[in-house]
């Protein structure tokens, strides 16, 4: 059976990965920024410093374990379909469709909990928590519909289905939009009616996705009796996307650390670092894109044992990502302003966030070998190591820079150079374990596949 992906330009298939994913990434991303946008304008800057910051922290925290998970899926997927192995491919949908269900059971139960203990661990303002904490508890709600929607699209995608993803997620997104504007701006339900249009939009997604996945005659078929758990293939779900999940968890942790010291500096940083956070979103969605489209094409092409084109496409890869990194941090870095006020139009708001640009947007390109890197590893099942660079040359670092450098020199401009400074040092071990092929190796003796030749 011919593919697209195993053969012929290594540029045409990574790009019609990439370009869907971004844009569905880039709707998923604007549920958030719609949020922050409607309720900064309409409810003030207390409101859109508790839309963002923390809870935005805490969410990501929580959901980021399974969207790791997720990934899970995908690689397992990829190689499978890239080998033309059909029946592991329907065992891994069932079983990652059940992860998903008891997870998000699990995620609501434990986020409804938790969400006070968290924002007071924080060091939350007192003008911010109210509204922090019911965004949360109403936003946790959704979980089991989040969850099922990003396990479905990781398996569309890793099949080369990246369409139906994005346009289940721009039918999701004008809803949110509608319903902010009409909960919000009309009904004045503040952040309680964000937070519910949020939760109905991913109820719209994850309802398309399962249609999807229900489609007779598709290679999935889903069917709702056969939804169980595999124990091998669980195992090989959590062996592959557990570390994933803890990688991005690590980060969510460390962002806590900075976001409680960015707490410190009072309510205006704290809507600046919002708004920052949104417009940094977006490079984050751009950079996570080619992650994704170099996962699902390497790992078909690892499946397939085309060793070559998944080294060439990590080469490409990186050539578009670094091009890409340059034109937003010059775009970001030139009307700052222009952006920031988008979220609100605080002058000590917008003269906050046009320093925290500057000081950030600038070393985006220094991160680049870290998402391309992690993601043809990660393609060839194994997650391990990239979870254990990034977490000792990222996360642990940058939280021992809060508690080693900060305590010296409080203040914002110190908080902010702990990001290009564990961007760099990540950066050159991630080089440096790619360059020595170990991890290749390793992995083409694991599932007994011909041994590559140079």
């Amino acid at each position: 059976m011919r593919s697209s992906v195993t053969e012929g330009a290594v540029w045409k298939p990574l790009l019609s990965f990439f370009f869907p994913i971004l844009l569905g990434t880039f709707f998923q991303q604007l549920y958030n920024t719609v949020d922050a946008i409607i309720v900064g304008n309409f409810v003030g800057k207390a409101a859109l410093a508790a839309v963002g910051g923390p809870t935005a922290i805490f969410i990501n925290l929580l959901v980021n374990l399974f969207v790791g998970l997720s990934s899970g899926a995908t690689v397992i997927v990829a190689q499978h379909y890239g080998a033309r192995e059909l029946d592991a491919v329907r065992r891994t949908v069932h079983t990652s469709v059940a992860l998903a269900l008891a997870a998000g059971v699990g995620v609501m139960a434990v986020g409804i909990l938790l969400s006070q203990p968290i924002l007071v661990a924080m060091g939350t303002p007192e003008d911010v928590m109210g509204y922090a904490l019911t965004y949360l508890r109403v936003y946790f709600l959704g979980s089991v519909a989040s969850f099922l929607y990003n396990v479905g699209s990781s398996v569309l995608r890793a099949v080369g289905d990246t369409r139906r993803p994005l346009y289940f997620l721009v039918a999701a997104c004008m809803t949110n939009i509608v319903l902010d504007l009409l909960f919000v701006v009309v009904f004045h339900w503040d952040v309680m009616g964000a937070a519910l249009a949020t939760v109905i939009s991913q109820v719209v997604s994850a309802v398309l996705v399962a249609i999807t996945l229900r489609h007779p005659g598709s290679i999935f078929c889903l069917e709702w009796r056969e939804i169980r758990f595999h124990g091998d293939v669980l195992r090989d779900l959590l062996k592959i996307g557990l570390p994933t999940g803890l990688q991005s968890d690590m980060y969510s942790l460390s962002n806590l650390f900075i976001q409680s010291c960015i707490n410190s500096f009072g309510t205006n940083t704290m809507a600046a670092w919002t708004a920052f956070g949104k417009l940094d979103a977006f490079y984050w969605m751009i950079s996570s894109a080619f992650g994704v489209a170099l996962t699902t094409f390497a790992g078909q092409n690892f499946g397939a044992q085309k060793y070559g084109r998944v080294r060439s496409g990590v080469r490409v890869s990186l050539g578009m990502l670094a091009v890409t990194t340059v034109l937003m941090s010059v775009l970001y870095c030139l009307v700052s302003q222009p952006l920031l006020r988008i979220f609100n139009g605080d002058p000590e708001v917008l003269s906050i966030g046009s320093r925290i640009l500057w000081h950030m947007c600038p070393f985006y390109i220094t991160f680049i070998f870290i998402e391309i890197f992690s993601a043809a590893i990660r393609s060839t099942g194994d997650s391990i190591k990239p979870m254990l660079l990034t977490c000792g040359g990222v996360c642990v670092l940058r939280v021992a820079w809060v508690f080693l450098v900060l305590p010296f020199h409080n203040t914002l401009e110190t908080v902010l150079l702990s990001y290009p400074i564990t961007w760099v040092l990540t950066s050159i071990l991630f080089i440096i374990y790619y360059l020595r092929n170990n991890w290749m190796r390793r992995q083409i003796q694991k599932y007994g596949y011909a041994p590559e030749v140079r």
